[in-house]
């Protein structure tokens, strides 16, 4: 059993000491996994059912798997890194060990000049003020990727496995930046790509009797009419206006979404089937909340025509007629999912709405509404691809699909906003841009803030080729003499130009690991006490 610890608050010079002990400990761990020639790290299994250690090559993973350090004080700096590190990972799935390594090289810059009598919070604010600059030079050496190999490329310079990168490149050449990916578990040994044309959504039908193949439940109409509402239908009586309609103006088959059909309406509708006029199918409208239902009706109704009946509106059944059904060429569903191809909807008024969720999805903070919005983008666009992953084991399997899912959210971004020269050579040219801040400096915090940056951009080049095996000292003093965009291609071992080599970064990616690194890292240097808790406990517990 844990012993109770004691409260306390700890001033300098310990603060910083215990701060930087603890960083060390966590981007050691985490700095073999930066580069293409990267080691890994063995954790302990999660569960005794599992004996063997888990390898991980993952910062992200890595700094997630480490809960908490011996030492309190120390485990204050690790804790604050982790923090920083998960963040990124949630927003943007990759880049962790390159932040980190950032992020170390920035504090300890910070450290030794405030041991030497510099003062932490003008050296913050210069560090801070020098991330704009820094941006900027990153944005003007973007350039976008176009083609399948290209993308490939990408995906292999994210993931070290390369039967994924093939897949993810040609999954993102096919759906575009926007376009609907899923990365799904499967039974076999490899890996398989599956593409779904037209426009599907996560639910299904409300009964397997709606089903006409009956080997798999599931139903295929062509040219069907389909009626959308938001409404709980327990009278199966309410159904009886949609029918009629749907039967004077001859329908080839109809869909009917709602929120939910009681057993009495579904009997009524496998009643109507089996008299051979048309087909009705029921289906559960998408959403766990009324945001997200919300959302599927306003998408349903664009894509197909369809005129939506909502209970905010008091919309009655008895006003349905043909002209509030909309259209499709086919329409398809299962227990699970449901898919419109062909949907004969106002082009014009479809294309506004997508622009629309665009600008949503490029203001949009929150990850998890991003997601949303971007998911929405790819549906309406059409076109969906899946990639199947399977392994020997089932811990094999999970950690694939969670790989691959963080690379293909890398890839998303890195199509959206742009790419530049990877490897690190990217920072190391954003150097020459302080030094003209550098040189018109006007005191010592400012021109140890500029150094400190200056040095702290070389450190993923220098760790990405000690991690290859080579000399860092040698290769950066070869790459002196060449121009910006060429860089050192560890697995050929020569010099080449990185954009021509395909060796790229998303640019979303670096910009974010340098922000969170500046950011996280001049915090800290301002930190002068630590406060500990007499016995800090999960909310709830009896003390």
């Amino acid at each position: 059993m844990k012993a109770k610890q004691k409260p306390g608050v700890v001033f300098q010079p310990h603060v910083h000491r215990a701060l930087q002990h603890g960083i060390r400990k966590l981007v050691s761990a985490i700095r073999p996994t930066l580069g293409p020639l990267s080691g890994g790290v063995a954790i302990d299994p999660l569960n005794e059912a599992e004996t063997l250690p888990e390898y991980v090559d993952e910062g992200a993973v890595i700094a997630r798997r480490i809960i908490e350090l011996p030492d309190r004080n120390e485990d204050m700096g690790a804790m604050l890194l982790r923090a920083m590190l998960t963040r990124q990972q949630e927003r943007i799935g990759d880049g962790t060990a390159t932040a980190a390594v950032l992020f170390e090289a920035i504090f300890d810059g910070g450290l030794r000049y405030i041991a030497a009598g510099g003062n932490a919070m003008q050296l913050r604010r210069t560090i801070e003020g020098a991330l704009p600059v820094i941006l900027s030079q990153l944005d003007a050496m973007a350039f976008h990727l176009e083609g399948k190999a290209a993308l490939t490329n990408l995906a292999r310079s994210l993931s070290h496995d390369e039967e994924a990168a093939e897949l993810l490149g040609d999954a993102f050449d096919l759906v575009g930046e926007h376009g609907r990916l899923e990365i799904r578990e499967d039974y076999g040994r490899g890996l398989r790509q599956e593409y779904v044309e037209g426009n599907y959504f996560h639910s299904g039908m409300f009964s397997r009797v709606f089903a006409n193949e009956q080997v798999e439940p599931r139903v295929k109409l062509e040219n069907p009419s389909i009626f959308v509402c938001d409404f709980e239908i327990e009278e199966h009586q309410k159904l009886f206006p949609i029918l009629q309609a749907a039967n004077a103006a001859s329908v080839n088959a109809l869909v009917i979404v709602a929120r939910n059909l009681s057993e009495k309406a579904i009997a009524l509708l496998e009643t109507h089937n089996r008299m051979g006029k048309f087909n009705v199918v029921g289906i559960k409208l998408p959403g766990h909340n009324p945001a997200d239902r919300m959302a599927a009706l306003d998408d349903l109704s664009l894509l197909t025509g369809a005129t939506p009946f909502l209970m905010v509106t008091a919309d009655s059944m008895e006003q349905v007629s043909a002209r509030h059904f909309g259209q499709a060429r086919r329409f398809w569903a299962d227990l699970r999912t449901f898919g419109i191809v062909g949907g004969k909807g106002d082009p014009v008024k479809l294309r506004e709405h997508v622009a629309l969720l665009r600008t949503r999805y490029a203001t949009a903070q929150d990850v998890d509404e991003r997601k949303a919005i971007q998911e929405r983008i790819g549906n309406l666009l059409g076109g969906a691809v899946t990639i199947w992953v399977g392994g020997f084991t089932e811990p094999e399997i999970r950690t694939r699909k969670n790989h691959a899912q963080r690379v293909a959210l890398s890839m998303r971004a890195a199509v959206q906003e742009g790419v530049v020269p990877g490897g690190g050579i990217a920072y190391l040219a954003c150097r020459e841009a302080l030094e003209p801040y550098y040189q018109q400096a006007r005191d010592s915090d400012e021109r140890a803030a500029y150094r400190i940056l200056r040095e702290a951009l070389a450190a993923p080049a220098r760790t990405i080729f000690h991690n290859a095996g080579y000399d860092p000292s040698e290769i950066m003093a070869r790459l002196g003499y060449e121009q910006a965009t060429t860089g050192f291609d560890v697995r050929a071992d020569r010099i080449v130009d990185m954009r021509e080599a395909g060796i790229v970064d998303s640019l979303i990616v670096a910009k974010t690991s340098l922000q969170n690194a500046i950011k996280t890292a001049s915090l800290a240097l301002t930190i002068d006490a630590l406060v500990h808790l007499a016995a800090p406990e999960m909310v709830g517990n009896p003390q």
